[in-house]
């Protein structure tokens, strides 16, 4: 974590707001991550829309291996110094990145990456790539792929579709090559190549491969379906089932501390909890997902509650009336991919 003074803090984020007026122009628009007026759910649903609407038969779904960690300084100097002619800014930017670390109590000098939990650190990392892989990669899809070609990156984490298998084995072997140069490495484990699309359920299913494989992104798991009523294809997302378990177990954490909190007290940040989940993840589809996990929530209040030693156990009628006035019932929150993507995208 780089720990940054106050007076830091404020002048990071006046140059952010200086070269966000001048990067903003140049960043390429399937650029997601840590930019003005864009979220990661407008990235899921470009991404929605595109394999949807476009011919997506393979997907790579790819990962930089500790991108914020290995940053080569010299390169972002060069980058900047593309747009940046101002030799104060540069310099303040140098201090930045060579204040060091502070891990386990220890301070470290940093020859390589941006310091976390700096204000400036999106925005470099964000330039970074921008020369590193958003140029370079719309190059590539222009003269070098023989069909079509989908891109959508959020921060070091991105999703490409391609329409033929060759063009995108071709670029998953040039894309290494790349990255290399520029000291980085794509995540062996979170880097597939799978068959995805609106012909992979029929393709696979003449072969008797069984169902397309599915990949993660964003926190949802994204699934090849054919919806029962129209008949057409469409991308199912459904909250990845790690980070669903991984939040239940946060939230029994904390309902063990406050195990002998009134329950109204406890009700109250349950109901922040669970909102505050459902809106991020109650997406069109997704609806049983947040039903189960409501479900869940409501279980291990239970269990709290009658782990605090009353004489008196709870009943399931006195708990219904606390679980019916504090937890949200579960309730899609955002409008189908091709309906804000059109919003934001008019043509």
């Amino acid at each position: 974590m780089g720990i940054a003074a106050l007076e830091d803090k404020i002048v990071q984020q006046a140059v952010v707001t200086i070269l966000n007026c001048i990067y903003e122009e140049r960043f390429r628009g399937f650029s997601y991550g840590f930019r003005p007026r864009r979220s990661a759910h407008d990235a899921l649903d470009a991404l929605a829309v595109g394999i949807n609407t476009q011919r997506v038969s393979w997907v790579l779904d790819a990962d930089i291996q500790g991108f914020f960690d290995n940053i080569d300084h010299k390169w972002l100097i060069r980058f900047l110094e593309h747009e940046i002619a101002d030799r104060r800014i540069l310099r303040l930017i140098r201090k930045w990145l060579k204040a060091g670390v502070s891990e386990g109590g220890q301070w470290s000098e940093t020859k390589v990456g941006t310091p976390q939990g700096a204000v400036i650190s999106p925005l470099l990392a964000n330039v970074y790539l921008h020369y590193v892989f958003d140029v370079w990669v719309e190059a590539w899809r222009k003269k070098v792929a023989a069909g079509r070609v989908i891109v959508v990156r959020y921060a070091d984490d991105f999703v490409l579709g391609f329409e033929r298998r060759a063009d995108a084995e071709r670029f998953l072997e040039e894309l290494r090559e790349r990255l290399g140069k520029f000291g980085l490495e794509l995540h062996a484990d979170k880097t597939r190549l799978i068959e995805f699309g609106r012909w992979a359920i029929a393709n696979r299913r003449k072969r008797g491969a069984g169902k397309p494989e599915t990949f993660d992104f964003l926190g949802f798991t994204h699934i090849c379906e054919i919806n029962p009523k129209s008949g057409y294809f469409v991308v199912k997302r459904k909250t990845v089932r790690k980070r669903k378990r991984a939040k239940l177990r946060e939230i029994y954490q904390q309902l063990r501390r406050r195990m002998h909190a009134p329950p109204r007290e406890t009700g109250e940040w349950l109901r922040s909890v669970v909102e505050g989940y459902f809106r991020y993840h109650a997406v069109p589809g997704n609806i049983r997902t947040l039903g189960s996990f409501r479900r869940a929530v409501c279980w291990l209040w239970l269990k709290t509650l009658r782990r605090r030693g009353d004489k008196r156990r709870i009943s399931w009628q006195s708990f219904y009336r606390l679980d019916n006035r504090y937890v949200p019932k579960p309730h899609i929150c955002h409008p189908f991919p091709s309906v804000r993507f059109a919003a934001m995208h008019p043509r």
